[in-house]
């Protein structure tokens, strides 16, 4: 098992932006009656979502914005942060790295380490493991890990499978090397033979662009796409996320020798009401510990987590230390859980733009 005890590294912030346009799926018209609006808002627990649109907003100007609003809560000076991650998989560019258009848009050091990671569901957690190791040995003393996702861009507007789900939103966490810290766990794992599950066919480097990319295709009634729009296993999806997650955290938990009532809240990724309930109750976890962002913002990928956690835990986490368990899984498929001390951190209201 993929197992890490990290320390020497604290969270000091988080904040998250989302774009100002705020969409209802009981008005949706991708559905035939408002009886199907019902049944899906129901049973995904989605029913609103703050989308791009066509305003051109990128997934690195949310993130952008959350980070200066979190530096300017921190009362950080941008030459100290010397370290900066993005996770997204839906950058600026295919080429170059979008870290790297952000550090400079960010005024930060150009001694600054910056490095993009793919990955989606799972990505806040990973990231956070990989700029925590990164930061442990004290020669990086400020970092920013920044993760989201425009993956409403990716959906097809006929497909009533997906497009309803997403929406789109940027996170930015703020870490400093900290002697101090109780330290951060993780566990991680990925089967990638199940990578079929979520995907987008065409437009990389294994199935080029061509004219018939974006030729719409009717796979049964009301999911209708094309190649350069997403693919979404529902049913297979459901069995990964019910199996591993909860298996994840239960390693997690033995792994740092914490019993599972000391933690204060878990915060999953949010992929459907659903699903999230079947895990909690496989976990016998209290509902009053697994807070939900679903309702107002739907699945918003890599940003779930700490989007979650800003919106619903603002004026906990900012007072007082507590313990979190946090699990993101999807696309991948991959999955990976973090255990970790919020304490009296930085917590910024959710900004739009």
């Amino acid at each position: 098992m993929a197992l890490q005890n990290i320390a020497g590294v604290s969270i000091k912030g988080m904040s998250a932006c989302v774009p100002a346009n705020k969409i209802s799926n009981i008005e949706s018209p991708i559905f035939a009656a408002k009886e199907d609006a019902e049944r899906f808002i129901d049973n995904t627990g989605v029913a609103y979502r703050n989308i791009v649109g066509n305003s051109g907003i990128c997934t690195s100007d949310l993130c952008v914005a959350a980070a200066e609003k979190l530096i300017d809560t921190l009362m950080w000076a941008k030459e100290d942060i010397t370290c900066l991650i993005f996770v997204t998989q839906t950058p600026d560019y295919i080429l170059p790295a979008t870290s790297c258009i952000i550090q400079n848009r960010l005024g930060l050091s150009k001694d600054c380490f910056a490095l993009d990671i793919s990955l989606g569901c799972s990505g806040w957690t990973y990231g956070l493991s990989v700029i925590s190791s990164l930061m442990s040995n004290g020669n990086f003393k400020k970092g920013l890990l920044l993760a989201g996702d425009t993956t409403s861009v990716t959906k097809s507007p006929k497909d009533k499978s997906t497009y309803p789900l997403f929406g789109d939103a940027g996170t930015a966490t703020a870490l400093e090397f900290d002697e101090t810290s109780a330290g951060l766990f993780f566990h991680t794992g990925t089967d990638g033979a199940g990578y079929e599950a979520i995907m987008i066919k065409d437009g990389g480097f294994r199935n080029f662009y061509s004219g018939d990319s974006v030729k719409d295709k009717e796979y049964e009634g009301g999911i209708v796409r094309n190649d350069l729009q997403s693919i979404l296993n529902g049913p297979s999806v459901f069995t990964f996320g019910i199996t591993r997650a909860p298996q994840s955290v239960n390693a997690l938990l033995t792994f740092a020798g914490v019993p599972k009532e000391s933690i204060d809240y878990f915060i999953f990724h949010q992929a459907n009401k659903m699903m999230n309930d079947k895990i909690i109750k496989k976990l016998k976890i209290e509902v009053e510990k697994a807070p939900y962002s679903l309702n107002t913002y739907g699945n918003t990928s890599s940003a779930s987590i700490p989007l979650t956690i800003v919106s619903q835990l603002k004026d906990v986490v900012s007072k007082g230390q507590h313990k979190i368990l946090a699990c993101g899984f999807g696309v991948g498929l991959s999955w990976g859980s973090a255990l970790f001390d919020l304490n009296n951190i930085a917590c910024t209201e959710v900004v739009e733009l």
